[in-house]
């Protein structure tokens, strides 16, 4: 978060700050007028100022011009950093093109995939025709945020996945706001205890309350209730994980219970001496 950075190169601990009247354009570094942007906006302006902001707005679609850097991970064949043209290329082909990512590891099949880093809610088969541009994917109930698409195959445990995910965002939480600093670590010891095999029939339901408490009615886009968005972010990976594999998590928690009450218990006959 550009505010937290700022409190960090100040020297104080990495916490946002109330905006308003801390946008960084007005008050920012030592309370001067900062800009606060990612190296890959940074790093269009040569190319800018070498062929002019028209060559650069006519790349692209109508509402998304010019190009993004897809970084691709994941179950993919070459995984790599890709530019593309906004609108012009689809997931489908990001994924499965020799050009892109190259297809599954294996030619496996495909589970899920998130199309804009850990907080997007995640995008499955039908998602797959969908162009790479703003306002297209952000209709369609998610959003390229950060251009990390993080490819799942078949073989993904959907629980650990969400785990690994909602562990991120517990760790990366500075703590100050009370819904993200308590919610985030919540929803991580729910996830652990289902995936260490503990889990129980109504932690699925408790993993939504816990959501709805972190961002009220675990909306699309998310209802921000706290300073900044990472809170937030958070749930709505876990709701369209749970919404698409909810029986995935169900039958995790069934074994686990089947489990613990079918423990073996050997009967050793007692020997005779005499």
């Amino acid at each position: 978060e550009e505010t937290a950075l700022i409190e960090s190169l100040e020297g104080n601990r990495g916490m946002p700050r109330l905006k308003p009247p801390f946008f960084p354009a007005a008050k920012g570094l030592y309370m001067q007028p900062t800009i606060v942007n990612n190296v890959e906006t940074l790093s269009n302006l040569p190319w800018i100022v070498t062929n002019g902001g028209e060559a650069f707005a006519a790349l692209g679609a109508e509402t998304s011009r010019g190009t993004r850097m897809f970084a691709v991970s994941g179950h993919v064949k070459n995984p790599g950093v890709f530019e593309v043209e906004y609108g012009v290329t689809t997931f489908r082909d990001l994924i499965y093109a020799p050009q892109y990512a190259g297809g599954i590891l294996g030619d496996r099949a495909l589970k899920a995939y998130i199309p804009g880093g850990a907080s997007a809610p995640w995008f499955f088969e039908e998602h797959l025709d969908l162009p790479l541009e703003k306002v297209t994917v952000d209709r369609a109930g998610s959003m390229l945020g950060s251009g990390a698409v993080v490819v799942m195959d078949e073989t993904t445990d959907a629980v650990k996945a969400c785990l690994r995910v909602v562990r991120f965002f517990a760790r990366e939480s500075c703590g100050k706001c009370t819904p993200c600093r308590e919610g985030t670590t919540w929803l991580e010891n729910i996830l652990q205890r289902i995936q260490d095999g503990y889990g129980r029939p109504s932690d699925l339901d408790l993993l939504l309350d816990v959501s709805d408490n972190i961002s009220p009615g675990i909306t699309w886009p998310p209802k921000q209730t706290t300073i900044c968005p990472l809170g937030p972010s958070a749930v709505s990976p876990i709701a369209s994980a749970l919404q698409r594999f909810r029986p995935e998590f169900e039958a995790r928690i069934t074994q686990a219970e089947e489990a613990r009450h079918s423990i073996p218990v050997t009967i050793t006959k007692a020997s005779s001496h005499g």
